[in-house]
């Protein structure tokens, strides 16, 4: 009987230690996924899309979150050299630069613009929104501060990024600026949807009923505000896409389980919206609380053009 005793306690006492060793494991790859950028590649159709944009790619890139404990700047900076290379026509930045600007905003902010130098010595048309960390929320019902906004704002300008806050400008295809009443490509940014900044109407008042758009935004949920057939494509961050998540399981993701709201976390999300309208989820760069993330790599997205019905 003692034997058999014994032999049960083994049983036992093997599983445990199995257990804590695939736990190990597992925090172990969490640390060292955020190092693994994952570079998509998607199609994107537009109507109306002019021709000289066909083909043209633009890239995404979304939730630095710089600041937070070990956090994955160089996986930042690896995206960044990518992008260059690449030599899209124009990079859309989702937001999210930095993680605490309450604590160490002008050394987070520093950091953030010493990344995206080199686009700017690349001479590569950026255009950018705001996300909820670069005016101090970490919760949906926390108090905005528009100061620290305004400071990434600055910094993000002082690089020729431009910043649109519930606006749109038209690009022709080499991504400048084109005069008022040119045709071409619009863009439209979003503003903040937890600092209560989100206005998808102001940013499409400007655009005409039949023009190409893309639309980009920090929060998925700021999507839902569009009207039927006003945005076939639009991009969004925020979700790291989920950050620790089950394989072919986003409702139970990390980010998911922890959330105050619905969460969109990765890829196109289908079913989502308006008819018409079409999402894409970026899972970022950086992270929240924890720097793990397992199932979710972070990600850059190069959108190649494409004109549709």
């Amino acid at each position: 009987m003692k034997n058999e005793g014994d032999r049960v306690t083994n049983v036992f006492r093997n599983i445990a230690l199995s257990l804590a060793l695939a736990l190990v494991l597992l925090i172990v790859y969490g640390l060292i996924e955020p190092q693994l950028l994952d570079v998509e590649e998607e199609e994107a159709g537009i109507p109306n899309l002019p021709e000289e944009w066909e083909g043209q790619e633009i890239a995404v890139l979304a939730d630095f979150q710089i600041g937070m404990w070990l956090d994955n700047k160089s996986t930042v900076e690896e995206a960044i050299t990518e992008i260059v290379e690449r030599d899209p026509s124009a990079v859309l930045l989702l937001g999210d630069y930095i993680y605490k600007p309450e604590d160490q905003s002008e050394q987070e902010v520093a950091q953030a613009i010493e990344v995206l130098q080199p686009l700017g010595e690349a001479e590569i048309p950026v255009y950018a929104v705001l996300g909820n960390h670069d005016y101090g929320l970490k919760k949906k019902d926390g108090n905005p501060a528009p100061e620290a906004a305004e400071r990434m704002r600055n910094a993000l300008e002082a690089l020729e990024i431009q910043i649109l806050h519930n606006e749109a400008v038209t690009l022709d295809a080499e991504g400048a600026v084109l005069p008022e009443g040119e045709s071409g490509l619009f863009i439209a940014g979003i503003g903040s949807r937890w600092a209560d900044a989100d206005e998808p109407a102001e940013a499409l008042a400007n655009i005409p009923a039949e023009a190409p758009r893309v639309f980009m935004m920090h929060n998925p949920n700021s999507f839902e505000e569009f009207p039927a057939d006003a945005a076939p494509l639009a991009v969004a961050g925020h979700t790291h896409g989920g950050q620790i998540s089950i394989p072919g399981l986003p409702e139970w993701s990390w980010v998911a389980l922890t959330s105050e709201e619905p969460v969109h976390v990765d890829g196109w999300i289908d079913g989502y919206g308006a008819p018409g309208n079409r999402l894409y989820v970026n899972r970022g760069i950086g992270m929240s609380a924890v720097p793990i993330r397992i199932n979710a790599k972070p990600e850059l997205t190069i959108f190649t053009l494409t004109a549709s019905e």
